[in-house]
């Protein structure tokens, strides 16, 4: 059973949390994502991440069709109860839709 801590979390108004997910070994940080309770309550129970998708309106199984899921590790909110942080196990280490690492691949000068 799952502790309420899912409840007390902050949603936004269409009911998400950012979520965002990092390598628990090395600290990389691989991507930002949603998520609703429903997501929480996935990836919680089956020990590996599952999202919300904005565009498609629906729950998504990271990796599901690419292969490139992730497991769980460990998972934290803020102070203010409003983000998320997936500590995970990237298989295939590829989080990115675009085949990179992380989707955070773009320096911007300044």
């Amino acid at each position: 059973m799952l502790d309420n801590w899912i409840e007390k979390l902050k949603y936004n108004e269409q009911g998400l949390i950012p979520a965002i997910a990092q390598d628990y070994q090395d600290g990389t940080v691989l991507m930002m994502a949603w998520m609703n309770r429903q997501a929480l309550e996935l990836t919680v129970s089956s020990h590996e991440v599952h999202y919300w998708s904005r565009s498609r309106q629906e729950l998504w199984h990271k990796g599901a069709t690419s292969g490139h899921i992730q497991k769980l590790k460990q998972i934290y909110y803020d102070c203010d109860r409003d983000v998320i942080l997936v500590k995970i196990e990237q298989i295939g280490n590829v989080a990115c839709h675009t085949g990179a690492r992380s989707c955070f691949f773009t320096e911007v000068p300044i």
